[in-house]
């Protein structure tokens, strides 16, 4: 008599249909700028918001989904992630402009929308021009440069809940605060309202001229990293612990911290996820042991390792 024949089904047969992309065991790493990780058990790039809100609502609440944006600041785990990661594309990456406001889709670059302010003759949002990252990211996390913070500009954000719900959330209620905002993890982030002022154009290009020219003097911005590494922890500059900590230089496997700037890991070209975060783990531990500080990631952390991946030290 025949054995059954108990074949696991793929998480990607019992997902309902989408006008967007649906793919299985999808690499992430030439997505991520590490360039290095492993697979989303399912990567979703919806078409448009009503595509992505009829794909949340028709998906069981115990499927786990992640939304991966420029991954400019993102580190995935060589075992992958598992359940659905969702990539928004050009179907989020408009740029409306009335009066001092700008209606900003989330997958938009933070470049571009900086840029794209400048053309208006709207001044505030220089700083973006210094952010390797995508709206959506830079909301979820406040992020900031060169004396600014995503909160500093931002009137409003639009998003799709669990169930594929529409939601807007004013400025005042997004929880703002460094490196951090309290929008419910869960939520996608579709849209932010931006609010510039009005300035003078030639003022607004030389400022992003520099900006982008100190960035590019300060920081590895030519080689394969994941921008800033470690939060400064309140009343320090990260940089400045790690480097008197001895780190900079620091080596595992082909990771390396930066010499140019200590708060920079780099891939040297074969290094996986292990090697990077087991390096970040290193310079933890050498920090706490320095100074009795324990820095926390900037660089956001996903998916499963492989075995006997190194675990987070808890000084």
């Amino acid at each position: 008599m025949m054995a059954a024949n108990h074949q696991q089904v793929h998480l990607i047969e019992t997902l309902p249909p989408v006008r967007g992309q649906l793919k299985a065991d999808e690499s992430l790493a030439k997505y991520t700028w590490f360039k290095t990780g492993g697979p989303a058990e399912v990567l979703f790039r919806p078409a448009d918001e009503d595509d992505l809100c009829a794909f949340l609502a028709a998906t069981p609440v115990d499927v786990p989904v992640m939304v991966m944006g420029n991954a400019s600041n993102l580190l995935v785990r060589d075992g992958g992630v598992p359940g659905v990661v969702i990539r928004l594309g050009r179907g989020f990456s408009s740029i409306r402009v009335s009066g001092q406001q700008l209606d900003v889709g989330a997958g938009a670059a933070d470049l571009t929308v900086a840029r794209s302010a400048r053309d208006h003759g709207l001044t505030g949002l220089e700083f973006l021009a210094g952010i390797p990252g995508s709206v959506g990211g830079t909301v979820r996390m406040n992020g900031g440069a060169y004396g600014s913070e995503i909160k500093d500009i931002c009137s409003a954000v639009h998003a799709v809940d669990r169930s594929g719900r529409e939601r807007r959330v004013d400025a005042r209620d997004i929880g703002f605060s460094y490196r951090h905002s309290d929008l419910d993890a869960t939520w996608v982030i579709t849209r932010a309202v931006l609010t510039g002022v009005a300035g003078e154009r030639d003022q607004i290009t030389s400022r992003m001229q520099q900006i982008q020219t100190e960035r590019e003097l300060s920081q590895p911005v030519r080689t394969l990293t994941g921008g800033s590494t470690f939060a400064n922890p309140e009343g320090h500059k990260a940089w400045e612990l790690i480097a008197q900590a001895g780190c900079r230089g620091l080596v595992r496997g082909d990771a390396s911290v930066s010499n140019l700037h200590c708060n920079f890991l780099v891939n040297a070209g074969t290094a996986t996820a292990a090697d990077i975060e087991g390096l970040g783990e290193d310079v933890r531990r050498r920090v706490f042991e320095k100074s009795g500080i324990t820095l926390q990631w900037e660089i956001r952390i996903v998916g499963n390792p492989k075995p006997n991946h190194i675990k987070e030290i808890q000084p």
